[in-house]
């Protein structure tokens, strides 16, 4: 799909004319790799996080540029290599309370207030890789996870552009009514100017897009053996059936009804939330408070391995994970977003899964934590586990022969 010259994508053209950054480009530069992130929770990031730590592997020269809001230790959990933080907004997403509530209204005038300030933002992102170009070397390519000002930065600048996604904001707002219809076409029209499109599983068709790619689930790899994670965590060496991993992502769960696990005393559980009371069967993993400390030592994907079960409300970040490690999923059902019917669908096809509405997860006692979980309809061999290494390589074969590094 393809959309008109915009008086929007004029402006583009002219601050690309006055950027020159071509004349700013030596032969002898690092390569640079500018990767735009949303900063809606963590998943976006983790999963951005994972193909770029494997492209740095492939192609060890290249530095990425990590711009996006997510927390510097979450992308250091992630990445072992260097790499250039850049915490910028660049697009909204959604506003949520929580992993389960949205906040359309304030969505929307934050989103009215990007588009608004749309030229600007690029302006100062022109600059910025400018300025890269003057000091540290060459941008060769703009990967977006899923900002649509992204399209708009490589149409300034003549930088490719690449995205990766399983869906776009689009398909998120399109079910909002009319105040948001405007923001939609917008949107579409940035999506479609897009180079190339990473079609990742669980995905909505995203034919905004004109060139699409399909791969497989990307995420990260556990680092720990299950004896020296235990040891380090204390956690009783339970069987791996009793053993529940408890995590909403990024923006966590308001109310987990924690007096539930009284139940469930031969049992034990692990959360990432840090108000979750001290109870004897819990193991809580805080996120790091002290600024001063770069990175979480433990990660979502690092305690898989050891559990039986996840608890999760419908995200793409750690379906992904868990079905790469064949980690059985319980998901929460999750009203007015677009992508939860789409990521359940997948679930059904590819995980050993359960589904439990918001009321047997509130207010029942658990006892599905003790059902044997659904097989998936299609297999869990079916789905293509290398998303990570197929983006990763693919953009070393196009953009690594043009760069003296």
């Amino acid at each position: 799909m393809s959309v008109g010259f915009t008086p929007e994508m004029e402006a583009w053209d002219a601050i690309a004319r006055e950027s020159r950054l071509s004349k700013l480009r030596k032969q002898d530069d690092r390569p640079l790799i500018y990767v735009a992130v949303t900063s809606h929770g963590f998943g976006h990031a983790t999963r951005s996080a994972s193909v770029v730590g494997t492209l740095q592997k492939l192609w060890p020269a290249l530095l990425p540029i990590m711009v996006t809001r997510a927390p510097r230790w979450l992308l250091d959990s992630y990445l072992d290599q260097d790499f250039v933080y850049r915490p910028r907004s660049l697009d909204v997403g959604v506003v949520q309370g929580d992993s389960l509530f949205i906040d359309r209204g304030a969505t929307l005038d934050q989103l009215r207030n990007i588009r608004n300030q749309a030229q600007s933002i690029v302006k100062a992102e022109v600059d910025f890789i400018r300025q890269m170009a003057e000091k540290s070397g060459r941008v060769v390519l703009i990967l977006a996870d899923l900002p649509p000002l992204a399209a708009a930065l490589g149409q300034a600048t003549g930088i490719p552009c690449w995205a990766m996604g399983n869906f776009g904001w689009d398909f998120i707002y399109q079910d909002w009514g009319k105040p948001f219809e405007q923001e939609i076409r917008w949107i579409r029209e940035q999506f479609g100017q897009c180079d190339r499109l990473f079609r990742l599983p669980f995905h909505e068709p995203m034919d905004s897009f004109p060139l699409i790619t399909d791969v497989g689930l990307t995420g990260g790899t556990p680092q720990f053996s299950d004896d020296e994670l235990r040891d380090r965590l204390s956690i009783p060496n339970r069987p791996k059936e009793r053993t529940v991993l408890l995590t909403f992502g990024g923006l966590g769960l308001d109310a987990i009804p924690y007096d539930r696990l009284s139940y469930f005393s031969d049992w034990h559980f692990i959360t990432f939330d840090r108000s979750a009371p001290d109870l004897p069967n819990l193991t809580r993993i805080a996120d790091p408070v002290d600024p001063s400390r770069a990175t979480r030592d433990y990660r979502p994907v690092d305690l898989l391995p050891i559990c039986g079960k996840v608890v999760s409300k419908p995200g793409y970040s750690t379906f992904s994970e868990a079905c790469r490690l064949g980690t059985p999923i319980i998901s929460i059902e999750r009203q007015g977003f677009a992508e939860a019917p789409v990521l359940l669908e997948g679930l059904r096809d590819y995980a050993y899964h359960q589904i439990v509405d918001g009321a047997e997860f509130f207010e029942g006692d658990w006892t599905f934590l003790k059902d044997d979980p659904t097989p998936p309809r299609l297999g869990a061999d079916q789905l293509d586990k290398d998303g990570n290494g197929a983006i990763a390589q693919a953009i070393v074969n196009q953009f690594r022969r043009d760069s003296p590094a």
